[in-house]
């Protein structure tokens, strides 16, 4: 089996593969950028968790404090209907 020189000039040299293998295999992550990455997506996940502790501590509040708001309406109601 014969080459054209189309077929020929698309072949790949050893050199040519070695140098462009090594410019990819820079560009890709390494295990400390990996690392680096995951630490940070852990303390995301710690902050989200604490988070929704303090947004359902909120929410319980919340709560309480509206109770007591509309036990106060209905006092004053009274104390108002008199006058």
């Amino acid at each position: 089996m014969s080459l054209t020189p189309e077929q020929f000039n698309k072949l790949v040299t050893k050199d040519y593969f070695e140098e462009k293998l090594e410019e990819k295999l820079k560009n890709l992550a390494t295990k400390e950028d990996i690392d680096k990455v995951l630490t940070a997506v852990d303390g995301i996940a710690h902050k989200h968790q604490g988070f929704e502790v303090e947004m359902a501590a909120n929410q319980g509040a919340h709560n309480r404090l509206g109770k007591n708001i509309a036990g106060h309406e209905i006092r004053i109601k009274k104390l108002e209907l008199p006058a």
